[in-house]
């Protein structure tokens, strides 16, 4: 052995046997926990001790400071919170429903389960809410994103002071991860230029999967991976629900490799069963032939069921169909048909979506983790969607541009239904059925129809009932506290530097071992596009401004005359309208209606509803607002329609400077909008260049060249000459190449209101699905050249045309956009 190598063992040695010595005088777990117990967990983040100073010249002959870290408190749970998506409360087996869910009856049948529990009737406000704890006009979510305004309460944008329970975990020492559908981002901040501050990485989470909007085509989504699109693999067989229970389980099974003793927080919100139903036709198969006694009977076996396990009170009702919904008896054979298969892949993608959430409860299994897990079911947003409105259809983008389909044109897509070539929703009549034994639906904020959900929470380690039902009135906001109450955690006064505003849910821990525990949520208002409601003390006032399917609203805003009152301990339907008996009772809860209104941001109510996806309408933030062009190139993908100029109802140029490649004819997307179900693509396709524009998937026009594209540079230029003369028009298309005219050819329509819910605008490619079928999406779709500019601009339109326009949209509220 050399002097060099006896020295370094000798420093070794010596290194070795003085960390031993710190070791032995401060076990560093001990400390850790010991400081937890003691830290001031009011204010997040926990600040850091003063770093300590030395005079000790010599490290061997000092001794370190514990080292300080945040940790929660000792036998703090794991939280899994899982939020469905357009589910009523008779959507389940679970609470006496038509479709199989055996991971939610084993939650229920291994914790307890609650019939009282309540959303907030929509999308984005209810998973504010449950995030936060608090109100959701408080959260600026009085409505979906899309349609904020300027109107404190609902500009979409939530503010600081309503930190997340995500946040407020993290901040304690949890792991924290989102997967699925978010629908939190004000629409004008879901892009590359953000601001990032209301993304899920900036929400408490430190990971997140999913998608942005209020929906996705499960066979084709645009996702992100924390800020980072993601590519979608070359797998005809691929489906979001099974990518992101991927992720999700992946992600569980990671965390406790790595940090076994370091609980995890997940968020897990699938966009099932929202809209577009789309589902692997083996999941169908099993359901053929079990909705053909129509939703009328579904509704009565429904509430049979429920009386039969004790799930609704004996004698329950049903409260009588909204007069819209046809009786079943009453229609044709090829309606019913038609709404069976609606049903059969509903009920398909439903159980597909629990047999997934099966799979999370399993990888938390197999980590040995399951008991100390407090898993929250909430099977649905709101109740379930009327948004089909009476006969369904194949594609929602119809829907939203105000193109009705007909029976005969749906069953031309049957065996297609739920498929990647379709976008389907259900017919309304459905979702009656799986909000029994209520009489609304989605959106309706003032019925149970609207608001109630099935929930269940499991937590062997905390609550000692099994199977048991829970029937105190509940909230989405009740669920965070319950989280911190369970943690060991207490609400925080301040997080990030912003003093909060207290929470208005109330935890639910008090229930969980005893069924007769006294009512602690006692008053809760509820409003959705003037639907509005309170409920206090077991009274329920309300009044029905508007079905989702009407085309105005019933009466004024300021006029209560169709205000009605029940009493929830005696009916639990809501089928005898007490208002005439207890007149004095009604006005003392509108009166404390407004006053909880007030004091939560929900006035002044906004009862609008398509215009107020018009940024310019309403005030909200538009990043294109006063621009008539955009100057784009190769790589800037993912743009949506939210923060994209509009090129819709008036004429527009897309001028492309692209290098064609030697030795290969030119393939691919140069500039694309939209997808399979509407939208528009400059491309080349084996070197011919050519536009496209997609009527909804229904009209396909190509306007296109008739000679190869060299090698070289070009600049191909369309042009759009818009009739005019109102929404939805056609117009003349010319294409040139470097300035000569090479193809030209009528456009009949175009589409007046959204391409697409979740297609993007790309350049270079066109994610998701393709608008050009024959060229492809994805990887396929990429352009083989170069591509340095593209500049979309479109011409203003004149005031008149504008002042068109803007009426158009205010008689539009009969297209009531569905979130």
């Amino acid at each position: 052995m050399t002097g060099t190598q006896s020295r370094a063992l000798t420093a070794i040695g010596s290194l070795g046997m003085a960390l031993a010595a710190i070791f032995a005088q401060q076990p560093v777990v001990a400390l850790a926990q010991q400081a937890a117990e003691s830290l001031d967990r009011t204010v997040l983040p926990i600040p850091e001790p003063k770093r300590q100073t030395f005079t000790e010249v010599d490290v061997r002959k000092a001794t370190a400071p514990p080292r300080f870290a945040v940790t929660p408190p000792q036998g703090a749970p794991n939280v899994v919170v899982v939020l469905l998506d357009d589910l009523g409360f008779a959507g389940t087996s679970t609470f006496g429903g038509p479709i199989d869910t055996p991971n939610f009856d084993r939650i229920a049948d291994e914790g307890v389960y609650y019939n009282n529990f309540h959303t907030t009737a929509v999308s984005s406000p209810t998973r504010a809410a449950i995030k936060s704890g608090r109100n959701h006009h408080v959260c600026n979510m009085g409505a979906i994103i899309e349609m904020g305004t300027t109107f404190p309460g609902n500009t979409g944008q939530i503010p600081n002071d309503v930190a997340p329970v995500a946040e407020m975990l993290r901040l304690n020492g949890y792991s924290t991860g989102a997967f699925g559908k978010w629908h939190e981002t004000a629409a004008w901040e879901a892009s590359v230029s953000g601001p990032f501050d209301r993304w899920p990485t900036r929400q408490g989470f430190d990971k997140f999967y999913g998608f942005l909007g209020g929906e996705t085509n499960q066979w084709a989504p645009f996702i992100y991976d924390g800020i980072h699109p993601v590519e979608l693999p070359a797998d005809p067989n691929y489906h979001f629900m099974t990518d992101m229970t991927d992720q999700t389980v992946a992600w569980i099974k990671y965390q406790k490799a790595l940090t076994p003793d370091k609980p995890f927080f997940v968020y897990f919100a699938p966009g099932a069963v929202h809209a577009p139903h789309h589902v692997p036709q083996d999941w169908i198969a099993k359901w053929k032939g079990k909705f053909d006694q129509g939703w009328d009977a579904i509704r009565e076996q429904t509430l049979a069921r429920q009386i039969e396990r004790g799930i609704v009170p004996k004698g329950t009702k049903l409260a009588p169909k909204p007069e819209a919904i046809q009786d079943w008896n009453t229609l044709s054979a090829d309606e019913k048909r038609l709404f069976t298969r609606q049903a059969e892949v509903f009920a398909a993608f439903l159980a597909m979506t629990d047999h997934e959430i099966g799979r999370v409860i399993k990888a938390i299994e197999d980590t040995g983790q399951l008991d100390n897990t407090m898993l929250i079911f909430v099977y649905g947003d709101n109740g379930s969607s009327s948004e089909g409105g009476r006969s369904g259809m194949f594609s929602e983008m119809t829907y939203f541009n105000g193109v009705q389909e007909t029976v005969p044109d749906m069953l031309k897509f049957l065996d297609k239904w739920g498929g990647p070539e379709t976008y389907p929703h259900m017919a309304a009549g459905w979702a009656v059925a799986l909000d029994t034994p209520y009489q609304w639906t989605k959106q309706v904020a003032s019925d149970p129809g609207g608001t109630k959900v099935g929930m269940a929470i499991r937590w062997p380690e905390g609550i000692k009932a099994k199977g048991e039902l829970r029937t105190q009135f509940h909230h989405v906001v009740d669920v965070a506290p319950t989280i911190l109450e369970a943690a060991g955690l207490p609400e925080p006064k301040s997080v990030n530097g912003v003093e909060q505003r207290p929470m208005d849910g109330v935890s639910m821990a008090y229930t969980f071992d005893d069924a007769a525990a006294k009512e602690r949520h006692i008053t809760q208002y509820f409003e959705m596009f003037g639907n509005r409601g309170i409920y206090h003390e077991g009274w329920f006032a309300r009044t029905i401004h508007r079905a989702p399917w009407e085309q105005k609203a019933r009466r004024a805003l300021d006029d209560n005359s169709a205000w009605e009152l029940y009493d929830t301990r005696t009916d639990f339907s809501l089928v005898n309208d007490l208002s005439s008996k207890h007149p004095d009772k009604l006005k003392e809860l509108q009166a404390l209606f407004l006053a909880e209104a007030s004091k939560n941001h929900a006035l002044p109510i906004d009862d609008r509803v398509f215009e107020r996806v018009n940024a310019e309408l309403v005030g909200r933030p538009d990043l294109m607002a006063g621009r008539t062009s955009i100057v784009l190139a190769e790589g800037m993908t993912g743009m949506t329609e939210n923060v994209f100029l509009n090129i819709k109802n008036k004429s527009k140029t897309i001028t492309a400077e692209i290098d064609v490649p030697e030795g290969r004819d030119a393939n691919g997307i140069i500039m694309v909008q939209g997808g399979r179900f509407g939208g528009w693509a400059l491309y080349v396709k084996d070197g011919i260049p050519a536009y496209d524009y997609n009527f909804l998937g229904l009209e396909r026009t190509t306007v296109a060249g008739a000679e190869k594209l060299k090698a070289g540079k070009y600049t191909l230029r369309f042009e759009f000459a818009y009739d005019g003369g109102g929404f939805g028009k056609g117009g003349m298309g010319t294409l040139y190449v470097n300035d000569k005219k090479v193809g030209e050819g009528r456009i009949g329509r175009t589409q007046p209101m959204i391409f697409s819910a979740d297609e993007t605008a790309d350049v270079g490619i066109d994610l998701a699905t393709p608008v050009v079928e024959s060229i492809g999406a994805e990887a396929k779709s990429r352009f083989n050249g170069r591509i340095p500019k593209v500049t979309v601009e479109v011409k203003a339109a004149k005031p008149a045309e504008k002042a068109e326009a803007d009426a158009a949209i205010l008689l539009a509220d009969k297209k009531a956009m569905a979130d």
